[in-house]
Formats: C-alpha cells, sequence, structure tokens
C-alpha cells in the first residue's frame, strides 16, 4: 500500500492533534489539581487563621475576668480596710474622747479639793482669829483645848494631859469635830478613844461606850493586827497601833 504525501501530512496532523489534546487535557487536570490543592491549602489555613483568632478572643475574655475579678478583690479589700480604719479611728476618738472627760472630770475633782482646802484653811484661820491662846491652850465654847507641836504614841500623849489636869479629847458630837478639823489642818492627832480592853469595844477614856463616830469607810480594821487607839485625820477617824506617834488634842 503506497501513502501518498498527502496522507501522511494528515496523519502527523492528527498525531500532532491528538497530542496537543492529550497535553491539554493533561494542562486542565494538572490546573484543577493545582487549583483544588491551592484551595485546600487555602481553607486550611483559613480554618488555622479562625481557630488563632478564636484562641486568642478567648484568652483576651478570660483576661479580662480575671482583670476585673482582681479589680473587684482589690476594690473589696480596700473597701473592707477603709471600713475597718474608720472603726478603729472612731474607737481611738471616743476613747479619747473618755479620757479627755475623765482627765476633766479628774481635774475639776482636785480644783474642787483646792479649793475646798483653801476655804477650810481660811475657816480656821477665821476661827483661831476668835480663840485666846493661854500657854498653848485654846478656848472655845467654854472649854480649852491644847493642841500639840511635837508627836508622842498615845499612852505618853494621854499622861501629857493628864499631868495637866485633862485628858485626850472626847468628841461627842459633829460641831466638835469640825473644831478639830479645823484646828489641826491635815495632821492626824490622837483622840481618846481606844478598844485596848476589848477589842472591837470602843470606849472614851470617861469610860463612856462609843455609840456613834465618824469612821472613815473601812475603819477600824485593825489592819496592823493591834491598832487599839483612834486617830482623827482632817475629815474622819482611823485606828492606829497605840505606840505609833501623832500629834494630839487635851480637853
Amino acid at each position: 500500500m503506497i501513502i501518498t504525501e498527502s496522507q501522511r501530512m494528515n496523519k502527523e496532523y492528527l498525531t500532532m492533534v491528538i497530542y496537543e489534546s492529550t497535553d491539554s487535557v493533561r494542562d486542565q487536570d494538572r490546573y484543577k489539581q493545582t487549583t483544588a490543592t491551592e484551595a485546600y491549602c487555602t481553607g486550611r489555613s483559613e480554618r488555622v487563621r479562625m481557630r488563632s483568632y478564636r484562641s486568642v478572643t478567648v484568652c483576651l475574655v478570660l483576661l479580662c475576668v480575671l482583670l476585673l475579678t482582681a479589680v473587684i478583690v482589690l476594690c473589696v479589700l480596700i473597701y473592707t480596710n477603709n471600713q475597718q480604719f474608720n472603726i478603729k479611728t472612731k474607737n481611738i476618738t471616743e476613747e479619747r474622747n473618755q479620757l479627755l472627760t475623765k482627765y476633766t472630770s479628774i481635774t475639776e475633782e482636785r480644783d474642787q479639793l483646792f479649793t475646798n482646802n483653801a476655804k477650810l484653811t481660811e475657816e480656821r484661820d477665821q476661827l483661831l482669829t476668835k480663840y485666846t491662846f493661854t500657854d498653848g491652850w485654846i478656848y472655845y465654847q467654854s472649854s480649852l483645848y491644847f493642841i500639840s507641836s511635837e508627836k508622842k504614841s498615845w499612852t505618853e500623849s494621854r499622861r501629857y494631859c493628864i499631868e495637866r489636869g485633862a485628858d485626850l479629847i472626847i468628841i461627842n458630837n459633829k460641831e466638835e469635830q469640825l473644831f478639830v478639823r479645823m484646828v489641826t489642818g491635815c495632821n492626824g492627832v490622837w483622840i481618846g478613844l481606844s478598844d485596848s480592853d476589848v477589842e472591837g469595844k470602843w470606849k472614851w477614856v470617861d469610860g463612856s461606850t462609843l455609840i456613834s463616830g465618824f469612821w472613815e469607810r473601812g475603819e477600824p480594821n485593825s489592819y496592823a493586827g493591834d491598832e487599839d487607839c483612834a486617830v482623827s485625820y482632817p475629815l474622819e477617824w482611823a485606828d492606829f497601833s497605840c505606840t505609833d506617834a501623832f500629834k494630839w488634842i487635851c480637853n
């Protein structure tokens, strides 16, 4: 069989067409594969980006929540501390005011005592100007009183009075107690009262039993165990050991 030039050319042409078609199909397939691969990669990258964005968003939200919680806790702590500080400050202020009130009260009481003492001193001086002094004796309401300037025991003091025709003073009423307070000032003096015969049974030096007196609160108490003689302080009486040394008043 003889193939003409025209047939040979047609055959070559057909072969080229077939090859070109095949190449075209291959290029299309390769393009489709490349496109699909790129689409897959692009989609995967987008999904990764979305996941990363979500993770960052969640972290930011959690961080905001933590910060908000920390701020709230801090505010609560500050408020609580301020409340406690205000309470402590209020308590301290109240205690200070109470102390100032007590101090003011004590100061007023002290000033009142000074005032009373000044008045008593003035009254004593006024009374003493009315008395007649004779050899250390004071004449008052038809009676003579001797106020010592030295100190002796109760027994020695009484002996001194007896040797001068008198005895330790017997206080029968409030007026006489006031007189003793005026003439002795702040000094304690022996008076003619003791329970040396019978413990707890107080008698005057003339033998009469004490009915009522001017004892200080809690007196007589025999604190030292043997306090059988009475001393008159500026206001009230107290029991002391008869061997102690005090000034005295004879009457």
